[in-house]
């Protein structure tokens, strides 16, 4: 640092990353402490609180002290003293090893201020340095002689690929899902029928809208088995909603989804062994009209960037991706983002989008549009006329007269069973855009009616038409 730098940063006056001491090296341990625990900064002594330089003397004997003082923290710090002028800087580079204390006590920086950090702050700060994880820590709602039943067991064998016979306590012991004959986090996840049940926000929502936004919701699904079972339900949620072409060769013919299942696959997976499960959000996975959205809270887990996405991988939930991988999850250990960005251009489909922010990870698969557009029309012009069932066939015709609640639609297709009309009739028509609701951000409104899109009136007519 030269004096022209020197007096730049003095002009900017104290903050996040600068402090002023006017003299002496009192209290110097705490902010050299607070600075690695945060993201680094420089300290200046001989610089007033206004700015004013008022400089030190003796130098050498004060840069050895600072030194003996960086040092004597636990781990010790490393920081670099120099002289300009009569003003000494202390400068304490991004630290690798925090947290760190000093005389027992641990400090951060919060604004222009150092402070000593309370019992649940320093707990926070574990989790978010990664030096905890939770996935690790023992699950106090979780009952091994209650909630461990054979069932349950049965099924993990048959997830986990684990030989029959096993003895369960050693086995979960071997795979470090008990410690101290407690079950984990990571352990409850995966054997239990309904996760919430011991973390409240692990389930997995699917929901499919309309068009492009969130306004009209088509259908919504709640996924809370366990960890396993919510990813193979997931799956078939986005298989049953996304588009399938039948590709035709000499022994038949093919089915291709849209987008490419494995790439889908590996996302998911993602999202659930890499979110936060300490956030009260859950996992969201969104499908619009023209793309696919994956929703992961938590952010980036610690020591990851946005740059090292696709180059290298820190699990937030080492244990519990560890379990994925011997369930056949996940086929690479650490290559995740790579191997889908790899499997949207072999598929020929655009990469995804991944979008980082402090407490979300989105990824965004782009829909092929063409296809989307040529099933759509298809649909409205009878190419595929075959393929919208007679019994929606029925409830488009009832409904020419205008809006109707669903009582009314009842009674004109003389059907008393609301499961079966909602499941057989209503349901497939709204999921394909030819029925709508009046109030679509109430859906279980009492005044709730149904009526024909644009795309239903023109299908009635194309159906009308082809009757005539």
């Amino acid at each position: 640092m030269n004096k022209q730098a020197l007096s730049n940063l003095i002009a900017l006056g104290e903050g996040f990353t600068t402090e002023f001491k006017r003299t002496g090296t009192s209290n110097l341990g705490r902010e050299i402490c607070a600075f690695a625990n945060a993201t680094g900064g420089v300290i200046l002594i001989g610089v007033d609180d206004d700015g004013k330089i008022t400089g030190v003397g003796k130098h050498n004997e004060l840069k050895s002290q600072v030194q003996s003082i960086a040092r004597s923290a636990e781990p010790p710090i490393a920081v670099d003293v120099e002289n300009i002028g009569n003003v000494l800087c202390i400068t304490v580079p991004e630290q690798h090893s925090k947290p760190y204390s000093f005389s027992g006590k641990f400090f951060i920086r919060e604004g222009a201020t150092s402070q000593q950090m309370a019992r649940t702050e320093i707990r926070e700060f574990f989790f978010k340095e990664g030096l905890i994880h939770f996935d690790e820590t023992p699950c106090t709602n979780y009952d091994l002689e209650r909630d461990l039943t054979p069932e349950i067991w049965s099924r993990f064998i048959q997830h986990a690929r684990l030989p029959d016979g096993l003895e369960t306590r050693p086995a979960l012991d071997n795979l470090h899902l008990t410690k101290d004959s407690k079950m984990t986090h990571a352990g409850a996840w995966l054997l239990c029928d309904d996760i919430t049940r011991y973390t409240l926000q692990a389930h997995v929502t699917c929901a499919m809208f309309r068009g492009t936004t969130k306004t009209y919701i088509l259908d919504r699904k709640d996924f809370a088995g366990d960890l396993y079972s919510i990813y193979e339900d997931c799956m078939a949620y986005l298989q049953a909603k996304l588009n399938t072409a039948l590709i035709p060769h000499a022994r038949g013919r093919d089915e291709r989804l849209e987008l490419p299942a494995d790439a889908l696959r590996e996302a998911l997976v993602n999202a659930i062994a890499h979110r936060d499960y300490r956030s009260t959000a859950n996992v969201q996975v969104y499908v619009f009209y023209d793309r696919l959205e994956i929703v992961t809270p938590g952010g980036l887990p610690a020591g990851m960037h946005e740059e090292d996405l696709g180059v290298k991988s820190v699990p937030r939930n080492p244990l519990l991706f560890g379990m994925f991988y011997r369930m056949g999850m996940v086929e690479q250990v650490g290559s995740g983002i790579k191997r889908i960005r790899e499997m949207c251009r072999d598929y020929g489909v655009a990469e995804p989008v991944i979008e980082v922010s402090e407490n979300w990870v989105t990824t965004t698969f782009r829909r092929p549009i063409e296809q989307v557009e040529d099933q759509v029309t298809g649909e409205v012009t009878g190419e595929v006329t075959g393929e919208v069932t007679s019994e929606v066939k029925q409830l488009l015709h009832v409904l020419t007269s205008g809006s109707m609640i669903r009582a009314e639609m009842q009674e004109a297709l003389d059907l008393k069973g609301q499961a079966n009309f909602r499941n057989r009739y209503l349901t497939p028509a709204i999921e394909v855009g030819l029925i709508e609701m009046t109030i679509p951000n109430k859906p279980k409104s009492r005044l709730q009616k149904y009526r024909l899109t644009e795309k239903g009136k023109a299908l009635l007519k194309e159906l009308e038409g082809g009757s005539s």
